[in-house]
């Protein structure tokens, strides 16, 4: 890599920071404006589940290093990037959430593109989007980003409800993002 991909990251009035205790009340607030999203989120972060996923993502470690998302003043999300394999090849953009109002208003998009941008000009070569396949929304917004579907992992892993979900696994490479 050729820059630390973790770093504070900045468009105009989307801001993403690097998240620490200080975002917990304006992410708990962000969070449950949305309550009934997590059923087909890997992780509850709605009421008495907030505390432990909070905590969670803050001791997470190199492989998942959340992303407190604010819209000009108000913190609006999160998001996070997650190492898969080889970390100076490729990484994931993942743990995503953004509170509804935002929705549908290019928000997201100006997110996502962003932080692309960054991991190609860190040097990366791949970066990849792994989405609940009952998560259409998620779906068709990565589509729009330019991203390939790859395929699904089908019972990749069991949420928090206690569904057995499949993945579909999309990606853009460093030479298609420089290409568009």
């Amino acid at each position: 890599m050729t820059g630390p991909l973790y770093a504070p990251l900045a468009d105009g009035d989307l801001r993403l920071e690097p998240i620490a205790e200080r975002h917990r009340e304006g992410l708990r607030a962000a969070t449950a404006a949305d309550s009934e999203i997590w059923a087909i989120y890997p992780t509850d972060w709605a009421g008495e589940a907030f505390d432990a996923s909070f905590a969670n993502l803050l001791a997470a470690g190199p492989q998942r290093r959340g992303y407190a998302v604010f819209a000009g003043e108000r913190l609006a999300g999160m998001t996070a990037w997650i190492e898969r394999g080889d970390p100076a090849w490729g990484i994931e953009i993942g743990n995503s959430y953004i509170a509804p109002d935002l929705r549908g208003t290019g928000f997201n998009g100006r997110l996502k593109r962003l932080m692309i941008a960054h991991a190609f000009a860190c040097g990366l070569r791949r970066v990849e989007f792994r989405v609940d396949e009952r998560n259409l929304r998620s779906q068709a917004a990565v589509l729009k980003l330019g991203a390939q579907k790859e395929g699904a992992l089908r019972s990749e892993r069991q949420t928090w409800t206690g569904h057995v979900r499949d993945t579909a696994v999309f990606s853009i490479l460093a030479d298609e993002w420089v290409s568009r």
